[in-house]
């Protein structure tokens, strides 16, 4: 299979890219940085051409003869507060890049057959305790409403054009990824690291997130089914209220879980951001698990444990 993929250089991509070329396919990368950097970062078998997907351009020949595209592109959440000039960026970072990519899918003369593309569990927007699956309507909010937008854009690919069939369209929507390298985990360790860890606000928010390795995993899924297609819930089967969470995450780490952080707080030193953080929603994998797949840490525990390259309790106490 050729791959064509776009946020190849984030904390999916890499790894993504990794386990495809791992597998025999070809990857193909499109990179703001350009060719060096990309051979710097995802190794010399990616082939990597330049552009930015939010800006229309020469690169969306690259797509023609691919067989799949991947397109992860989007302005980190968390990256600054948020202005409207940075809301603006977030939505054009994601809304953009998929039209732009779905035209140069249309544009092939060769047309890939499948887009995988990412979402958010901020599609459903905030709820309180009620479980969360596909079928589960849009919120109202912000984030909700460029969820939203963003996967409009990205099912234009299975509109059939005059000349052939549509895409098959698989919207991804990544719970809060956990990694040893970065995203949400990283923020969350700083605190627990001097033992002043603990929930942001009350800590009874629900929590749904995944281990990279399952990410990885749930895209490869997506490529390679054909009765993948539609949204699927990209986290894990044991979602956990934000205390319970921490209580997990200070165990790994032999440090106390005690001290909340006052939502109010949050609110003031991160904007409307830390709502992300504030509340949350309790989502479940449903179509995941209907199509056979099995999670490689199925649990906020072994999540953990792996991501932070702790042996299992079971491991420890032996012998």
């Amino acid at each position: 299979m050729r791959v064509f993929m776009t946020g190849a250089t984030g904390l999916i991509g890499r790894r993504l890219s990794s386990a495809l070329l791992a597998r025999g396919d070809e990857v193909r990368v499109l990179s703001r940085g350009g060719r060096a950097k990309a051979a710097a970062q995802l190794g010399p078998r990616v082939e990597a051409v330049e552009g930015d997907p939010a800006v229309a351009g020469a690169w969306g020949k690259a797509v023609d003869g691919c067989d799949a595209v991947v397109n992860l592109a989007g302005e980190n959440l968390f990256a600054r507060r948020w202005s409207d000039e940075q809301k603006e960026r977030i939505r054009s970072s994601r809304v953009l890049a998929t039209r732009n990519v779905v035209a140069a899918m249309q544009a092939a003369t060769a047309r890939p057959s499948v887009l995988a593309n990412a979402s958010a569990i901020g599609y459903y927007g905030f709820h309180e305790d009620e479980e969360i699956v596909e079928g589960a309507p849009a919120g109202t909010d912000y984030l909700a409403r460029v969820c939203a937008d963003w996967e409009e854009a990205a099912e234009t690919a299975a509109r059939p054009p005059p000349d052939g069939p549509g895409a098959r369209v698989v919207r991804l929507r990544f719970g809060v990824v956990l990694a040893p390298d970065g995203g949400a985990l990283a923020q969350m360790l700083f605190p627990f690291k001097l033992f002043v860890g603990g929930p942001v606000g009350r800590g009874r928010q629900w929590f749904s997130w995944v281990h990279v390795d399952d990410v990885v995993g749930l895209v490869l899924l997506a490529l390679d089914r054909a009765e993948a297609t539609g949204p699927v819930n990209v986290v894990a089967p044991e979602p956990l209220r934000m205390k319970d969470f921490c209580k997990v995450l200070g165990g790994v780490m032999h440090r106390p879980s005690w001290l909340p952080v006052p939502g109010i707080a949050l609110r003031i030193a991160l904007g409307e951001v830390a709502d992300v953080l504030r509340r949350g929603q309790k989502v479940l994998p449903k179509k995941a698990q209907a199509l056979g797949y099995t999670f490689k840490y199925p649990t906020a525990r072994a999540a953990l444990e792996a991501a932070l390259g702790r042996a299992p309790a079971a491991a420890t106490t032996a012998g």
